[in-house]
């Protein structure tokens, strides 16, 4: 099953696609709540490239990489890549009020669809924050 989140940032595109593909940035606000942290990333933007971001939790009990490889790259619009055997695509429109991301991927089996929804909408909410207060 596809889930799609989505939110409208506030800034110009240059900016936002700079955020969602730095590493510095993305260390910033890749974390779905405040006691979760993004400690490296790593991004090769390119189709066949990789990227890694470690997400642990800040009391050190837990932790996991989010990693995959990018198979779809169009600068300021696109962003396809597998992580496991999942899918996401990440869209950039421009719109009156910002630029509207929407991240749409593959459930899976472990959490309930509310859970991930949630849990992905609220990354998505704090890169927007991260952006429009950077």
């Amino acid at each position: 099953m596809k889930i799609s989140v989505e939110t409208t940032a506030a800034a110009p595109m240059e900016e936002v696609w700079r955020a969602y593909t730095t590493p510095e940035d993305i260390k910033q606000w890749n974390a779905a709540s405040d006691d979760w942290h993004t400690t490296t990333a790593m991004v090769d933007l390119r189709v066949g490239g990789s990227f890694c971001s470690r997400m642990e939790a800040k009391d050190g009990s837990i932790g996991f990489d989010f990693a995959g490889n990018y198979t779809n790259i169009m600068s300021q619009k696109l962003i396809e890549y597998t992580f496991g055997d999942r899918t996401a695509q990440v869209e950039f429109d421009n719109t009156p009020t910002g630029v509207r991301i929407r991240v749409t991927f593959d459930s899976e089996p472990t959490h309930s669809i509310d859970q991930q929804r949630d849990g992905w909408q609220a990354i998505l909410n704090r890169f927007t924050h991260h952006v429009e207060t950077s």
